[in-house]
């Protein structure tokens, strides 16, 4: 019988998988906490882990489990896995490689109307019974330019949406798709050029040493002044810091968020009491909460993935990674 942990997970989705693994010779743990929250001694003897995004799978975690064969996240990126660790112990590790390009697209531009009109706003002051609009011009997005930096499903899907709405689009990736830039009419440019000449600037690329910080503070002033900033992927792509001090400043009108670095350490402020933080981490901490008060900021939990078609697949390709493992011992979606 073959043990398989399952870390973030609610009752609804346990009961999902439970459906789906039915009569099935395997056991089955399921934990709200990620990873790092449970003890050790719950999980230890684990054939196969689950994780979701705020797990931290490290060389501590993953050693512990003497049993471990394979991991099968269920989100699609993967940063949050010891990859040097897994390949020297032979464990296999799986993502979920598309599960949401149109929900997250989506969310991306529900972030982008939000502060184009300031919906935000707006229903803030009806809720205080105030009719007033001073203040609340927005703009259109017809005729601005969409910077997008990451061109693979999701950012394709951002472009078509784009596109839909009369944007012109200017796009980097370290791969070309020629026969959909020509089919969407988007162009290809470098990095200086999206960065100088974008009214919206969008991201969809993954987080690894070559993308940390990737707007630093040196990309961030090249900007227009008056630019948006719409992150759907990885906090660490921004350097944070720097993000704060251009929307204080007013160089950059806004910014829409569903991702920040050190989100996992503002969730919850009374699980933040209980941990150890480095000085540096509670100026993190502090920095994060001064940012998402800003009236120009708009953030939303790490949401953007979050519809129940997307909850499914993302199961559902969870469960396909793990039952290939368990019928042949090689894993789905291997990374």
């Amino acid at each position: 019988m073959k043990t398989i942990a399952f870390f973030e997970i609610e009752k609804k989705e346990a009961d999902y998988l439970k459906k789906k693994f039915k009569g099935q010779d395997v056991n089955l743990l399921f934990f709200k906490e990620p990873l790092q929250d449970c003890p050790v001694k719950e999980y230890k003897d684990a054939d196969i882990l689950s994780p979701f995004i705020y797990s931290t799978l490290d060389e501590k975690k993953l050693a512990a489990c003497k049993k471990l064969k394979a991991v099968s996240t269920r989100s699609t990126g993967f940063d949050h896995i010891d990859q040097t660790y897994c390949k020297k112990k032979s464990v296999q590790v799986a993502n979920v490689p598309s599960y949401g390009e149109n929900t997250v697209a989506e969310h991306t531009f529900a972030l982008l109307l939000n502060l184009s009109r300031h919906v935000h706003k707006s229903y803030i002051r009806t809720l205080q019974e105030n009719y007033n609009i001073k203040d609340l011009v927005g703009f259109d997005l017809e005729g601005k330019t969409l910077g997008v930096f990451g061109t693979g499903k999701i950012g394709m899907h951002v472009i078509k949406i784009a596109k839909g709405f009369g944007m012109h689009v200017k796009a980097f990736d370290v791969r070309h798709d020629m026969f959909l830039s020509r089919l969407l009419h988007f162009d290809y440019c470098s990095v200086e050029d999206i960065i100088k000449n974008s009214d919206v600037i969008s991201l969809h690329m993954p987080l690894n040493s070559h993308t940390y910080h990737f707007l630093d503070e040196e990309k961030l002033k090249m900007t227009k002044k008056g630019v948006v900033i719409i992150n759907t992927s990885r906090g660490g792509l921004i350097e944070t810091k720097a993000l704060y001090n251009l929307l204080k400043s007013g160089h950059i009108a806004g910014a829409g968020l569903d991702v920040i670095e050190g989100e996992e350490l503002i969730k919850n402020e009374e699980e933040l009491l209980g941990k150890n933080l480095t000085q540096e981490q509670m100026q993190d901490v502090f920095r994060d909460k001064s940012l998402l008060l800003m009236e120009n900021v708009i953030f939303t939990p790490h949401n953007a993935f979050n519809s129940q078609e997307a909850i499914e697949r993302i199961l559902d390709t969870t469960v396909q990674n793990i039952q290939a493992f368990l019928e042949s011992g090689q894993i789905s979606n291997r990374v």
